[in-house]
Formats: C-alpha cells, structure tokens, sequence
C-alpha cells in the first residue's frame, strides 16, 4: 500500500476514525503486482483467478488461460479524495472533463492520470494529477490506502487511491482549463443506493456485464457519472461502508485477449 505521511490537523473525529479503518484494508493480490522473472508463471497459475476490466476490479475478473506473452498495462492512478460535508455525510471530489479534449471529453471522471517515471508510488501519482488538474494541493490529503486495480477501457490500469481532506475549506479549486470544464462533489453513499441509476449490458469476449450510470445534479448542473468512475466509486463505497451497493454489480468473468495491440479496447 502507498501511503503519505498521515496529518490529521483539523481531522473531525469522524475523519479520523475512517482514516484508521481505511489504513487497516489490504486490497486482493494481483497477478501483476511484481514485475520480476516469475511474471509469466504467476499469470498461468492465476488463470480462473482475476485482474480487472472497465467499471470492474481485478478480484472479479478473470485471466486468459496461458497467454502467449506477458500482458504489462500501461500504469495509472486516480484520487479518490473524500471530505465530510456540511451535514456530515462523506463526500468525494469529482471533476467534469473539458469537452475540447480528445478522449473522453466531457464526461465525468476522478482528478487522476497515467504514472510518470518520477513518480515514487500510486499515491504521488494520484496527487501530482490532482494537483495539476485542479489545483489541489498534495499536503492537504492524507492518503490512507489503495484499491485493487482496475482496468481501463483502452487497458489501462488504473489504481484507485483513497485521501481524506480534513478541511474542506482548505481547497479554492483552481481547474485546468485545458483539461477539467468544473469540479464538483458528491455523496460517496450514492453509489450504494438504487437511486437515480440504470445500467446497460455490453458483452466483451463473449461475457456479458453491466455499465452503470448514475445521474446527479449539484446547483442546477446536471453530471452523468458511469463506466469506470462508477465501478471504482461503488467499491470505495462498499468498503468506507462496509456493505454491499443495493443493486447487482454484475460480477463477470472477464478474460485478457491473448494478443494485446495499442488500439485494443472494450465495447
């Protein structure tokens, strides 16, 4: 697990006592979490076991039996900073894509972006993007675990990093233009709920899985939250709340396409 140096100024009690439950959670193991000599033979013996998909996490999925080269995804990370509200429901920060971007414009998604060599873990990842997204300073959030990965739909893999920001009052958004149109927020609990959600089935490699989509809207804006946001978000909630969301998550069983290309990606 990465993790900054805990600073819990400010920090309600509330905040408090999840940071410590959060820093308590061990993610499933990954066949990819070590790059070594061994890689080859761990992906063989995880067959029928799991890695991850659009909206899925790794532990639902499952590896393609014996692939005939080893599968290496590109790495990313994404913030998932959390912040008690004014009615003391838990809360997370969100931004809205610039529509003048190439992929995935317009579309809502958490601060967070591809890894850089310089990056000493998932957690400076998570928060350099932020940062440069939206102007959030990296001292402000206390990065108490990370999730299981998950993978994008152009296969990227995408390491979901939980902060908590002990003063909401603390961050003056400050969004990329080129990158982020608005930063908003939301209730984390939402994402458990059966409320204001639809789903839609798609089918990759012959496996059949759910897409959800949950409508929100914050000072007469309306957001469309889905896809791979959505997946990490219902399991960062599942695991701040410790229970299950109230709707089918569909739980598929992926598999990796033994030959991956650049332009690979899912339905």
């Amino acid at each position: 697990m990465n993790s900054s140096v805990p600073n819990n100024f400010g920090a309600s009690q509330k905040l408090m006592a999840l940071a410590q439950h959060l820093r308590q959670y061990r993610p499933p193991p990954s066949p990819f979490d070590d790059d070594d000599d061994d890689e080859e033979q761990k992906l063989e013996e995880s067959a029928g076991k799991l890695v991850s998909q659009l909206g899925f996490a790794e532990s639902v999925t499952s590896v393609a039996q014996q692939p005939p080269e080893r599968f290496r995804p590109k790495r990313a990370a994404v913030l998932i900073c959390l912040f008690e509200g004014d009615s003391g429901e838990l809360r997370v920060i969100l931004t809205k894509r610039s529509s003048k971007l190439s992929t995935h414009s317009g579309e809502v998604s958490l601060p967070g972006g591809k890894a850089e060599e310089t990056d000493a873990n998932d957690a400076e990842t998570a928060t350099r993007e932020a940062k440069e997204e939206i102007g959030l300073n990296p001292s402000l959030v206390n990065v108490v675990t990370c999730l299981e990965p998950f993978l994008s739909k152009h296969l990227l893999r995408v390491i979901p990093v939980i902060g908590i920001l002990s003063n909401k009052k603390d961050f003056k958004p400050c969004p990329n233009a080129a990158e982020v149109e608005d930063v908003f927020d939301a209730p984390l609990e939402m994402f458990l709920k059966d409320e204001n959600r639809r789903s839609e089935e798609r089918e990759w490699m012959g496996d059949k899985y759910l897409i959800h989509f949950f409508d929100y809207e914050m000072s007469d804006k309306k957001y469309l939250i889905w896809g791979l946001t959505a997946g990490v978000l219902i399991r960062a909630a599942s695991i701040v709340y410790q229970k299950p969301p109230a709707f089918l998550e569909q739980n598929p069983k992926f598999k990796v396409p033994r030959v991956v290309q650049n332009d690979t990606i899912m339905p």
